[in-house]
């Protein structure tokens, strides 16, 4: 699915939730990462996973459709090898779980970790040239971990495609060796 093709399927859900009095306004207040993979992260990897997280926390849209207006906590992990969406509400009581297979994400995050141990590289080579062009691949596997990424929570969770990429990047920290 390509940027922007999901909006079709967004504007019908959001007629059918104005119908019922109800809007799409829900957010996350607070992203929780569980897994130990988070204790192997490189440098980057762990600037990506702060920023990220940061930026989840202060901008994003994510309204799962069962809750539409949730302020919600989001604990996220992979477990036996699927992606768990843990989704609370602001006082920790758990409201639904999201699980989703990994299969289809392992392409793009092993492509991913290959590009940030070459960016790496490249930084410690000094050659600017090879770290713009990395750069410029990283935020292509962005736009497509965060088209699947709207695709696979489709019916369950609206999410904007800023926040959509940050949650690539997370699945990503999260998941480590495929």
């Amino acid at each position: 699915m390509a940027h922007g093709e999901g909006s079709h399927n967004r504007n019908s859900v959001e007629a059918g939730l104005e119908a019922r009095g109800a809007e799409l306004t829900g957010r996350l207040i607070k992203v929780v990462l569980d897994g130990e993979a988070l204790h192997r992260l490189s440098a980057l990897q762990e600037a990506d996973r702060t920023q990220a997280v940061a930026d989840l926390e202060a901008e994003n849209e994510f309204s799962p459709l069962s809750h539409p207006e949730l302020e919600s906590v989001l604990h996220l992990s992979i477990q036996e090898g699927r992606m768990v969406f843990d989704i609370r509400d602001s006082h920790e009581t758990p409201l639904m779980a999201i699980v989703l297979a990994m299969g289809p994400f392992k392409m793009l995050i092993k492509d991913y970790q290959m590009l940030l141990d070459s960016y790496a590289g490249a930084i410690a080579e000094g050659r600017e040239a090879k770290i713009q062009a990395i750069d410029m691949g990283r935020r292509g596997l962005h736009n497509e971990g965060a088209e699947l990424m709207q695709a696979r929570l489709e019916g369950k969770v609206m999410i904007d495609f800023p926040t959509a990429r940050r949650l690539f990047t997370l699945v990503c920290a999260l998941h480590q060796k495929l």
